[in-house]
């Protein structure tokens, strides 16, 4: 048995563009290139379903391209190679307890928890329709097929997170917070710090530009005057998870980790 963590570009969202893009070349052959209509109605609808073909192959290229890249299965591997190089910052004590949030198919969790077997990790997630083959039953099935025995998941929501004030010793987060629709993800990353351990560790990776997050270096230094230690930002984008290049076509520029102590 082999675990599976799908693909963070879904092979549904996939195929749907692939079909729209197909339907709309269809739609151009037919009232575009034929007799169907004829005069100002045909050259209206030739420029639409051309801009729609023509639109719909980009995206589809695109897709295809961030699938195979991500691809555990792949060659590239980039998913992998993110969630080891989270998973490297973060080393419990014994008996301790880590936290990913957003944890997805739990490809984070089970690997911060192999790499600490004598703690325990929990995931959470809200399992939401955007990514729909994620859930709760395939992550309980991909820890079994690691045979890691030290995670559990349950449902949460990162912008109130069920658990009390300093419950954990590491918490841990990739590429979820710039998903979640709200004006303050600074404060949604102060939750999360909030059930962290005094002494405790994070590691959160997402793609903190400035549109989405505001002004980050502000936020660093907002954490040191909290308390927090050894707090920096940093550029994943260097060569760390994936190249400049990679980060840029792949509409992943700004990704960076932020890490540090409580």
């Amino acid at each position: 048995m082999k675990p599976d963590y799908k693909n963070w570009m879904p092979k549904g969202m996939v195929l749907t563009a692939v079909l729209l893009t197909a339907l709309f070349l269809i739609l151009f052959i037919v009232f575009g290139l034929t007799g169907v209509v004829s005069g100002a109605l045909k050259t209206v609808l030739f420029i639409v379903f051309l801009l729609g073909t023509l639109v719909g192959c980009g995206v589809s290229v695109w897709m295809i391209l961030m699938y195979r890249a991500f691809s555990y299965g792949g060659k590239r591997q980039m998913s992998r190679q993110i969630i080891e190089g989270i998973a490297k910052r973060v080393k419990l004590p014994d008996g301790g307890k880590g936290l990913d949030v957003g944890c997805g198919s739990g490809a984070l969790a089970i690997a911060c928890a192999k790499r600490s077997p004598q703690a325990s990790f929990v995931g959470v997630d809200r399992w939401g329709k955007e990514y729909a083959s994620f859930n709760l039953p395939l992550c309980e099935q991909n820890a079994k097929a690691e045979q890691v025995k030290n995670v559990t998941f349950r449902r949460g929501d990162a912008t109130a997170l069920d658990f009390p004030d300093e419950s954990f010793d590491a918490v841990v987060s990739n590429y979820v917070y710039h998903n979640i629709p709200t004006n303050d993800r600074q404060a949604v990353l102060l939750e999360t710090l909030r059930v962290l351990k005094k002494g405790g560790t994070f590691a959160l990776h997402d793609i903190f530009s400035k549109s989405k997050y505001g002004d980050m270096r502000s936020f660093v230094q907002k954490l040191r005057d909290m308390g927090f230690e050894k707090v920096e930002l940093i550029d994943t984008t260097d060569g760390t998870f994936m190249t400049k290049k990679e980060a840029s076509w792949m509409a992943l520029s700004g990704s960076a980790l932020l890490v540090g102590r409580k």
